[in-house]
């Protein structure tokens, strides 16, 4: 009889060629080599604000849920530091220089349909973002740093000041979910939400791509 693998792994490796071609996508490839602008990062952080907007208050409407709130940290908390961000570098009146793309504003339909219903589809895509932001999202900080001379502001969005160690909080986070007791099905439906998760993204910069080239 085969070992079963733990469902964090099986979650990571059953999702990897979604996850592999969002981070492919021409977009995000020009951003960090130097290809794009500082006005791509802006318009990049400006779809963020909306997703993090939908996702954290659905945190909020999943807080008393028993298996969500094992998940739910204000060490995670994007928001304020998006906001921040954002005023850093639109300035005062940013909130009415941006709009949510086609992309994002189904993006966030799908967070709030499920994310606010079903802990396994908030976790889905509780998962797919901040373990990203820990994860490869200290790389991509490091690259706009280099790239866009920014120190601390304008970056806050990736510096998460409360958390000291990104890979014992991760490990910590798998260790969850992996101890989190879901049928057979409900893992496979999990394991469905993230890659969709992950498409939605590549979406996203397939439709900021779009946007640049029309500007």
């Amino acid at each position: 009889m085969a070992e079963l693998i733990p469902f964090s792994q099986a979650l990571r490796e059953r999702t990897r060629g979604v996850h592999q071609e969002s981070e492919g996508a021409v977009f995000m490839q020009d951003l960090m080599t130097g290809k794009g602008s500082r006005d791509d990062y802006v318009s990049l952080l400006s779809q963020h604000y909306f997703i993090y907007e939908a996702l954290e208050a659905a945190a909020a409407e999943m807080a008393s849920d028993p298996v969500a709130t094992l998940f739910i940290s204000p060490k995670l908390t994007r928001l304020p530091a998006i906001e921040a961000d954002l005023a850093y570098l639109l300035g005062d009146g940013w909130r009415e220089r941006i709009a949510p793309l086609p992309s994002t504003r189904r993006y966030t339909a799908r967070i709030r349909e499920v994310g606010t219903t079903w802990p396994g589809g908030f976790i889905a895509h509780h998962y797919t973002r901040y373990l990203g932001d820990l994860s490869g999202g200290q790389i991509i900080r490091t690259l706009l740093q280099r790239q866009y001379g920014f120190e601390t502001n304008g970056v806050g969005f990736y510096l998460f000041a409360d958390i000291a160690k990104p890979k014992l909080f991760k490990d910590t986070y798998r260790s969850q979910l992996d101890a989190v007791e879901w049928t057979e099905e409900e893992r496979e439906r999990v394991i469905d939400e993230v890659g969709l998760a992950f498409r939605f993204n590549t979406e996203l910069f397939d439709d900021l791509a779009v946007a640049k080239t029309a500007a």
